[in-house]
């Protein structure tokens, strides 16, 4: 790509635990302030607990717009944050990833569980089957994707990764990395004939 993509938006997905170590809170309290400081909104799951409150309080404390976009049951367990920008209650986790991807112009996933995982491989097999060409990224706070990281080599070695989409998740330790990295990754456009079997 000769000219650097600009974001307007971008989705952060990350853990609502609050028994994360404190490097982690640090981290997603560094992601919404920098989001911030560049004018970029921050979409995320609009819970007020765990990092994704960390990064929503961290943006708003810098001036930086939030939207949150949160589903109804996860709203009724009084988990929402209620001091955000824009708040989006929805009908179910469908509906967030696909109204979160639709917010948003890149997705960057923090430190979490299955919840995160799954919506950044979800997020990640929509810009590989080109339903949408947005970059996604992990930010690798003190190596904690380093063992899912090996596994996608793994996988690619083993075969159910094809080579050309062995660089459509891209890894940075900083979130400043992982901004110019996201910028000027290359999405690889849909070849049927070398797209792998599910």
């Amino acid at each position: 790509m000769d000219t650097p993509r600009t974001f307007r938006s971008i989705a952060i997905f990350c853990g609502s635990s609050s028994d994360a170590k404190p490097v982690y809170f640090d981290a997603a309290r560094a992601v919404g302030a920098e989001l911030a400081r560049r004018g970029i909104r921050v979409v995320y799951g609009g819970g007020r607990v765990g990092l994704m409150g960390a990064v929503a309080d961290a943006a708003m404390a810098a001036g930086g717009e939030v939207v949150g976009v949160i589903p109804e049951k996860l709203q009724a367990l009084e988990v929402g944050h209620d001091a955000l920008t824009e708040i989006h209650v929805v009908a179910d986790m469908h509906t967030r990833k696909m109204k979160m991807a639709t917010l948003s112009d890149a997705f960057i996933a923090l430190p979490g569980g299955l919840g995160t995982l799954d919506e950044v491989f979800e997020a990640a097999t929509w810009t590989q089957l080109n339903y949408h060409l947005k970059p996604v990224g992990l930010l690798d706070v003190s190596g904690f994707f380093g063992p899912l990281v090996a596994f996608l080599r793994h996988a690619q070695a083993e075969g159910f990764i094809r080579p050309q989409h062995g660089s459509l998740i891209q890894v940075a330790d900083t979130i400043d990395a992982l901004l110019a990295q996201l910028a000027a990754c290359e999405i690889v456009p849909l070849n049927l004939k070398s797209t792998p079997s599910p």
